[in-house]
């Protein structure tokens, strides 16, 4: 095979790599769950707003705190895809032609240049979309009218899951940004590289039998304690009731 040939084919292979992963992780995430950090931490939100909304005011404080460092935490990513958008794209202007084994014509550079920018610019979107849904939920958490409405408290949740779907996806488009730039050297360091992160993210995003059950204890354990308070606010009601 030709050396201007390689990218056509090896390229392809790398991008297909990743391509199956990310398509077997989101069946993973919709049929189970529980298997997968997304799907688990999801989960995990969701009873940390029940018990957040149960007290807005007693835990008011706790809950913006914890919203205002995700929202810090997403501004020093997007921060951070800035720079390291500007530095890729300076290194493909820059990088010495005789390093690279592949395709070195002008259009093959526009598109590694157009992919690289168009990879972080969807990172920085989907960072800036999770600042948004956080900073909503921070005003919403703290509400005392949506005390004991499941509905707005469901509400709530969901968009908080939002806000961390939309970081997820952030740091997938970040990560599938390193084979890009490594794309300046060539296709083979691309293609190594898409295969290392497939492997590495296989092992960030899914999760083990001994975290599943700690979540599972943990969910029943915050269920039981929710239901015994329900069933003495409802025997208090009742009492007050017959009383009057």
């Amino acid at each position: 095979m030709q050396e201007q040939e390689l990218d056509y084919v090896v390229v392809p292979l790398g991008l297909l790599v990743l391509g199956i992963y990310h398509v077997w992780l989101l069946y993973t995430i919709i049929r189970y769950p529980s298997c997968t950090v997304i799907g688990l931490n999801a989960h995990s939100r969701y009873q940390w707003v029940l018990s957040i909304m149960a007290d807005p005011l007693k835990n008011g404080v706790l809950g913006v705190q914890t919203i205002h460092n995700n929202i810090m935490a997403s501004t020093l990513a997007t921060t951070a895809i800035t720079l390291s958008s500007l530095i890729g794209i300076f290194d493909s202007n820059d990088s010495d032609t005789k390093l690279v084994y592949g395709n070195k014509t002008s259009l093959n550079s526009s598109i590694k240049r157009f992919s690289m920018s168009l990879c972080f610019l969807v990172a920085f979107v989907c960072n800036v979309q999770s600042i948004r849904y956080h900073a909503h939920v921070s005003f919403l958490i703290t509400t005392p009218a949506l005390k004991g409405k499941m509905d707005f408290i469901e509400y709530v949740a969901k968009t908080l899951n939002r806000g961390s779907y939309s970081w997820s996806l952030g740091l997938q488009a970040f990560y599938l940004s390193f084979p890009l730039v490594l794309w300046i050297y060539g296709p083979i360091p691309m293609f190594a590289c898409c295969c290392l992160t497939s492997f590495i993210l296989y092992f960030l995003d899914i999760t083990t039998q001994i975290t599943q059950d700690l979540h599972t204890k943990s969910f029943n354990h915050s269920i039981r304690g929710k239901l015994r308070t329900w069933e003495q606010h409802s025997s208090i009601i009742l009492t007050v009731l017959q009383l009057a």
